[in-house]
């Protein structure tokens, strides 16, 4: 995994010129990803455009530098600044090999380059992984932008007058002259609702390449393709294979993302998703003489004390993560938090300068920790990430209240789940003014009429089936957009390259058309996914209740949560206190209960470091 970014500006010459003030720009831009590429950089310009590269060296430790180039005739003819991996490049390398192609190198990088030369913008059908590349096509003069088919990598761009500059992340880019870190209404209320529009990237001016897409840059102009997408169709198999296919895609996926050339591990919270990569993880490793696996899981100080079920959590994660961990023969370790570790601010501030726009609060910092221990010990780890959005595993596709909810299922969720004694939501202490103006409920309810617009339709689909085949699109098209980003943030802060199994193209596509009726044969959660990987489980693992990502239960932390909102009431100077309701803060301050300081105080503390991290400017 790596960073990249870099411009074409079609009225200057990046090679020629003030190259000294150019190539500073470019340095300044790259280096604002060396947390994404801690092993090396790379700068390159010809003619109009500039491209700039960090490395984490994960496929061809030695050969892989970028920005990587094909050479004519002592001319670069292409250039490429390429993060991500190529699942299939050995086939994809065989292939072009066999049609006359010469490889310098044993990387991934070089086979799309290659493969570009062979087959043009098509060769975006025949990747099969996670990437976000540049590629700079001299003889045509076109710079093409490519993000995968699930937006598992990010990519940013921000259009200028002559062309265009492009990132990773927002702060490369931001870090570019042309660009400026003012966010309008549209952007602070996409940050305030927990939607998370295609498309979108938050600052004024920006947007995020989106998912299965590609975007040319041309001189006469910038236009992007959709190349991939959820397509309704008829699924064409009984209950049987299609449980024998998706465990064959399963099987295959696996084995292709444990290709490394460094050490290895997997995310495991013992739940169905992460046991069942863990689980594959070390067969395969086994069998190739590579095990145990490693595998690691988060866990906090006093978690077993505090611990009390909800509806949204009914059990702890360690019993559950041991048990398949035992069961497997992994090399297993705990990363346990304690409250002062959450609370550091250094971390948070790590935390902030990776994640370029406010997140979640102590979810994120849990998260970047964990990684962070993780690094220590491997560069690449295997997640369970998604599969609940694949294979119907959250909530709200089996309540009938959530699948009635006409809004995003998670935000339905977030309000019914609260219930108890937590009175506040995320807005509670923003000011009643800036509240009205914004007006989240009505930017939610358009946002979510339009991504209802977008769901294909079949034929003959039963009123049930068009609903949970909407609550699927809705799913893997913005709430796993989410949570990829996330964890694409906090892994990349730490140089720790995160795959993601189930969102495999493949396995998305095929498990999107099964009948509901499959997904939820046995009247479970996640249906397909348990009946296909039984065998490698425990009972006590495979029968398993859902149960999110965990946070911290004790109450300690949400005491520290009111002690820094205290210091931040208090504090004239705050960038955010324009935004705040100073009255309900101080009241909640001296009357509120931890939770419910917690829930709307992450919320102003993500601001208020955000705003000061990044300089931001609000302009509604």
């Amino acid at each position: 995994m790596c960073g990249i970014t870099g411009w074409v500006s079609f009225d200057s010459d990046s090679g020629e010129g003030d190259s000294g003030t150019q190539r500073a720009i470019l340095a300044a831009m790259t280096e604002t990803m060396a947390c994404r590429g801690p092993d090396a950089s790379g700068l390159w310009a010809g003619g109009p455009a500039a491209l700039g590269h960090r490395r984490l060296s994960v496929i061809d430790l030695v050969g892989g530098a970028q920005p990587m180039r094909v050479e004519r005739d002592g001319r670069d003819v292409l250039v490429t600044t390429y993060s991500g991996e190529v699942y299939n490049y050995r086939e994809l390398r065989a292939e072009l090999a066999g049609l006359g192609h010469e490889f310098r190198t044993s990387s991934d990088t070089e086979v799309v380059l290659h493969a570009y030369l062979e087959w043009g913008e098509e060769f975006v059908h025949r990747l099969n992984g996670m990437y976000a590349f540049a590629l700079w096509d001299a003889r045509s003069e076109q710079l093409l932008l490519v993000r995968d088919r699930m937006g598992i990598k990010p990519l940013y761009y921000y259009p200028t007058p002559d062309g265009v500059v492009f990132g990773s992340e927002p702060k490369a880019i931001l870090a570019h002259p042309a660009a400026s870190a003012v966010v309008d209404r549209e952007g602070l209320v996409e940050i305030l609702s927990m939607v998370k529009t295609p498309g979108l990237a938050g600052y004024r001016g920006m947007s995020e390449l989106r998912p299965g897409h590609l975007l040319r840059v041309r001189r006469e102009g910038l236009s992007t393709r959709r190349y991939w997408g959820l397509e309704a169709r008829e699924h064409p198999d009984d209950l049987p294979t299609t449980i024998a296919h998706v465990r064959e895609l399963l099987d295959d996926i696996v084995q292709r993302q444990l290709i490394s050339d460094v050490p290895l591990c997997t995310l495991l919270s013992g739940g169905l998703d992460s046991s069942v990569i863990t689980a594959l993880a070390a067969r395969f490793l086994g069998e190739q003489g590579r095990g145990p696996v490693r595998s690691f899981a988060v866990d906090f100080a006093g978690q077993s004390e505090n611990f009390r079920a909800s509806d949204a959590r009914g059990t702890l994660d360690t019993p559950y993560a041991h048990a398949l961990a035992k069961h497997v023969g992994a090399d297993h370790a705990d990363v346990v938090l304690s409250t002062a570790d959450l609370s550091d601010p250094e971390n948070a501030a790590s935390v902030q300068h990776a994640r370029d726009l406010p997140g979640m609060g102590e979810g994120d910092t849990s998260l970047y920790l964990l990684f962070k221990a993780i690094r220590g010990h491997s560069t690449v780890a295997l997640s369970g990430e998604s599969a609940d959005e694949v294979f119907g595993g959250y909530p709200w596709f089996h309540d009938e209240r959530l699948l009635a909810a006409q809004t995003f299922p998670w935000i339905a969720a977030m309000s019914m789940f609260a219930g108890g004694p937590v009175r506040t939501t995320r807005l509670s202490f923003l000011a009643p003014d800036l509240v009205r103006q914004l007006d989240v409920p009505g930017y939610v309810e358009t946002r979510y009429r339009e991504s209802i617009a977008e769901v294909p339709v079949l034929d003959g689909e039963s009123a049930k089936e068009r609903r949970l085949r909407e609550m699927s699109h809705l799913n893997l098209t913005r709430f796993v957009q989410i949570l990829l980003d996330r964890k694409d943030r906090a892994s990349m802060a730490v140089g720790l390259e995160v795959r993601v199994p189930f969102c495999d193209h493949r396995l998305v596509e095929y498990v999107f058309n099964a009948p509901w009726a499959m997904k939820s044969f046995d009247g479970r959660e996640k249906s397909l996914l348990r009946a296909a990987t039984r065998d490698l489980l425990p009972d006590e693992i495979a029968n398993r209740v859902k149960s999110p990502y965990p946070t911290t239960q004790d109450p300690s932390y949400a005491e520290a949560v009111r002690t820094r909102l205290r210091a931040l009431a208090a504090e004239p100077a705050s960038p955010a206190r324009p935004l705040l309701n100073l009255p309900a803060i101080e009241d909640a301050l001296e009357h509120a209960s931890g939770p419910d300081v917690r829930n709307a105080g992450e919320v102003v503390l993500q601001l208020d470091g955000w705003m000061r991290h990044n300089e931001v400017t609000i302009e509604l």
